[in-house]
Formats: structure tokens, sequence, C-alpha cells
């Protein structure tokens, strides 16, 4: 049964992605929020936590009577509080689910169900004072966040001093992503690096490499983008991360946004289902104000369908 969810959540999102081809937009019911009241708990990721900031004012701001709570708490953590607990409503997450997090929910009856919201441009930055690191490669990022001690160890040309790396922690889905994007799926090499700082707050790693000149990290394209007068983006490959590069799929770091819930929940508390439908209505005349990209159409289609066949 969990494997079988895994695949029908594999093979969706991997149609949003390669679909090239334009698809009718699919319509949720209408929601009034001055008719919906209750709480609504979520819990998960830093990168995912200010759009979903932005959605619940917009939803209090037109009449939502209830109580949203978003805990930052990393998209590890978020499922562990919504597959294992059972204390959430909605897992934010900036990777997919793992296997071993649908068997969880599976131990306590809930079938995870996928919600494509969006886009980051994962942003790799240094200090403003940096004027030397420009451009890596993904091969230089890789040494840069493990085995190079000093800078002039990846470019003969650059400082020879210590390199300072700051790092989401590791219940990041960023640190998920990044670590399998970079290091084939392997963590050690960075957190095996020297000088490193792990925070599952982005703003600590924010005034971290705003710093020093010697510093550098990672973190989503809102935060960069909120922080923009003290930090600069690297480019990676020779591409920037931008909305354009992330729609003609140059940038080598760019990844889906997701919230998670589950048909039960949904049911069971109306104004869960009010809020996801809501959210995914209105998040793309949020989402480029907040610092991220609209998902393919398709992307948010598959959504929209999968809100209506829970509520079916």
């Amino acid at each position: 049964m969990h494997n079988k969810l895994k695949t029908i959540l594999a093979a969706a999102s991997a149609a949003a992605v390669t679909a090239g081809f334009a698809v009718a937009e699919i319509e949720l019911p209408e929601v009034n929020p001055l008719e919906v009241n209750g709480p609504i708990i979520c819990a998960g990721s830093s990168t995912v936590y200010p759009l979903a900031e932005a959605m619940a004012e917009r939803f209090t701001d037109e009449g939502f009577g209830g109580n949203i709570t978003i805990d930052s708490i990393g998209s590890g953590a978020g499922f562990e509080r919504f597959c294992k607990a059972g204390e959430s409503d909605i897992a934010n997450a900036s990777r997919p689910i793992k296997d071993k997090e649908i068997e969880s929910c599976g131990d306590l009856g809930r079938s995870p169900i996928e919600f494509r919201v969006g886009t980051d441009a994962l942003a790799v930055v240094v200090s403003k004072a940096n004027d030397f690191a420009q451009d890596v490669t993904m091969e230089q990022l890789a040494a840069i966040f493990s085995t190079a001690g000093t800078w002039s160890d990846v470019d003969p040309s650059w400082p020879n001093e210590p390199i300072q790396r700051f790092s989401p922690g590791t219940d990041s889905g960023t640190f998920d992503y990044f670590t399998e994007e970079v290091f084939d799926k392997a963590k050690e090499p960075l957190l095996n690096a020297e000088n490193l700082q792990l925070s599952e707050d982005d703003n600590v790693l924010v005034q971290g490499v705003a710093g020093s000149p010697y510093a550098i990290g990672y973190f989503g394209y809102a935060y960069y983008e909120e922080n923009a007068d003290k930090i600069r983006a690297v480019h990676i490959e020779g591409v920037e991360p931008s909305g354009a590069n992330v729609d003609n799929q140059t940038y080598p770091l760019a990844r889906p946004l997701y919230m998670y819930s589950d048909a039960g929940v949904m049911k069971s508390k109306p104004q869960v289902a009010a809020y996801l439908n809501f959210f995914l209505t209105y998040v793309n005349e949020e989402i480029k104000r907040v610092g991220y990209f609209p998902a393919p159409e398709a992307a948010l289609d598959s959504a929209k369908q999968a809100w209506l066949d829970a509520m079916k």
C-alpha cells in the first residue's frame, strides 16, 4: 500500500516537471474565509515557511476566524510531527516525503497527499565583502563544502583564508536537497567539514554569512532576496538563481516546494481543506512577492486534482 502510494507520488511529480504541454486549468470550489473557523496546525520546512506565512495572513485578512499555527522546524521534523506524532494537520516540505515517513503515516492511519505549491532556486551565498567567488562549478561547490580548507584550495587566485561554512541543519529539507545534488545523497562530506555551523534558522545563517568575507552558505531564495543588501548569490555553472533560469531549467539547484495533508484530516477538519483550497487557488498571486517562483501549470493542476480526489 505504502509502496504504491510512493509510486503514485513520484509519478505525479515527474509528470509535472517533464510536461511540456499546456493543460486545462482546474478550478476548485470557491472558499469564503468568512465562513471558515477552527484551528489549523502546520509544521515543517523553513523554506516553505515565508510562503505559508503569507498565505495564512491573506486567509486571515479575508475573514478566516480561526488560528493558524505554522512552525518552522525543518522538513524532516515536520514529517515526524505529521506522520509519527499526528500533531499537525499539514506538513510543509522542501523535499518529497520518504518511504519511511509514508510508513509512519500509515501506522497512524494517514495517507499523505502531496500538493506542489511552488519552486525555489536554492541560493548559494557569500558576503557582499567577498569580491572573488563570483561563479563556481558543481565540483568546486562540493570542495567548498567538504575537503577544501582554504579558498585558495578551490582556486589558487582566491585568498589563502579558511572557508567558514554555514548550512541548514540535518532536519532541513534544504540540507537533504543540497547533499543529494552536490554529494549524491552522501551527508558525511558536509558534516565532516571544518568550520561548519548548522542551524535550522535561516536568519542565523544569513547573519553568519554576512559577517565575514570568507563565509559561504546556502538556503531558500526568499531569504537571499530579503537580505540582498548584505549578501550576494554565487552563480553555479555560470548561471545565476532567477525566475527566468528556473523556468528555462538551466539553474542547477532549482527544487519543488510542497505541502502534505491527509484526506481524513481534511474531511474531519473542514478548515484544513478550506485553507489548502485557498492556498492552491491564490498561491501564484503571492509567491513572487515572497521570493519564490510558481510551480509548473501541470504540477499545480495535479495538486488541485489531488485536493478534489481527497474530498470525494
